[in-house]
């Protein structure tokens, strides 16, 4: 089977003019371009996947998909609401919670922290807290004695281990005959999670639902009931839904509105780094251009030839277009492969570290999304294609008695 002479042609232009055997130096360049530009591309927006996809299971491994709150801050008598949130469309699981800001205090240490008031049999339905435990037990708040579990940051920063106890402090007591009076218990801590987000293991602390509950003075109330949805994206639609459905004084929020300031900053700059990162393949085309237009120079005569034999104007445009075309496949495909090379070793062998209390994250992490790969490869190759253009036309439109005059 023979070849198109527009692509026969293609492949000889390809090669060197000295060495026929071998590729020319000018078109490995251009391919070296292209797939230096699609692997950058393709490894940065493969990280940025990343830190949006690690960050997005820290936050939903300690956060429920919706909340369920009260305008008036406490939720009495929520037996009946639990079990009517628990029969709603598209929820797995609910759990009743207590929440406050508070001190924790071992020896000369302190620090502000929220604590959460769980049932830990609910909780664990819930949230992925207990499967993050570093030493101690999640399930020994279920018993009646305060308890606490708190991260391990917090745990190095007050100076304690599973067995010591922890002071709580809250300023909001009750009235004295000298003003307000604050709130103090001792906790004995049962348990460290580790969810390798510094926010988190700096900052939360975990108790049982009912010594949060008489801590706080709420007797058998909550502040709010935790959602666990069966798909995370109908997150919206089921806040939206419970809004209409439970009527004032309940409200619900769900944890893309709770998280959407992060979340679109890291879509933002997803996209910003995608269109500079771009400029990387549109200078990798100007090779692929100057590649082209050296080749209509030199083949002139060529060009000059196959046009006397009857060789079309669009036949020699073919021509330069295949060639681009070649450069940017070929240098698109290596791109692909070397981005993913990367991407997997780097994910897999942890190979960039991270400092946690800066990224919140302790390894650079990589996702490597089928969408971004086509996306690129798609971009890559039109880019490679425009480049053809010009060239390809100037080819073309020589006129060939001038380089055949004195032949």
């Amino acid at each position: 089977m023979r070849l198109p002479y527009t692509l026969f042609i293609a492949f000889r232009y390809l090669k060197s003019k000295k060495k026929q055997k071998g590729i020319s130096f000018n078109t490995l360049v251009s391919v070296g371009g292209v797939a230096l530009g699609v692997m950058t591309l393709l490894v940065v927006l493969s990280v940025m996947s990343g830190f949006r996809d690690d960050l997005q299971k820290k936050i939903l491994g300690v956060n429920a998909h919706v909340v369920v709150l009260s305008a008036d801050g406490t939720i009495d008598n929520y037996s009946g609401l639990l079990q009517k949130l628990q029969k709603w469309p598209h929820v797995a699981a609910a759990s009743p919670f207590v929440m406050g800001q508070v001190m924790l205090s071992a020896g000369k240490a302190a620090q502000g922290v929220y604590i959460r008031g769980v049932d830990p049999r609910d909780e664990q339905k819930v949230t992925d807290l207990a499967r993050h435990m570093k030493s101690g037990s999640f399930m020994a708040l279920a018993g009646e004695k305060p308890g606490i579990v708190i991260g391990s940051e917090l745990a190095d920063r007050l100076g304690v281990i599973v067995g010591d106890t922890v002071t709580v402090l809250s300023p909001m007591g009750e009235m004295g005959p000298f003003g307000m009076l604050p709130r103090i218990r001792r906790f004995e801590v049962d348990g460290i999670f580790e969810m390798g987000m510094y926010e988190y293991d700096n900052n939360l602390a975990i108790t049982g639902i009912k010594p949060a509950a008489q801590f706080f003075g709420m007797d058998n109330g909550i502040s709010g009931i935790e959602l666990k949805l069966n798909d995370i994206y109908k997150a919206p639609e089921v806040r939206a839904s419970l809004n209409k459905g439970l009527g004032f004084p309940y409200f619900a929020r769900d944890w893309i509105e709770m998280n959407k300031n992060l979340f679109a900053a890291l879509t933002l700059e997803k996209i910003t780094m995608f269109i500079i990162l771009t400029f990387i393949i549109l200078v990798a085309s100007f090779n692929i251009v100057s590649t082209l237009m050296m080749n209509v120079v030199e083949k002139q005569r060529e060009i000059a030839i196959l046009k006397a034999m009857g060789a079309t104007n669009r036949g020699i445009m073919t021509v330069f277009v295949i060639q681009g075309l070649l450069i940017g496949i070929v240098g698109t495909v290596i791109g692909v492969i070397g981005g993913y090379v990367i991407g997997y070793l780097v994910n897999t062998y942890h190979i960039i570290s991270l400092p946690s209390d800066v990224y919140y994250l302790s390894h650079l992490p990589v996702k490597m999304n089928p969408r971004d790969f086509i996306l690129v490869s798609i971009a890559a190759i039109a880019i490679s294609f425009s480049a053809t253009l010009y060239p390809a036309w100037q080819a073309a439109r020589l006129d060939p008695v001038e380089p055949l005059r004195y032949e």
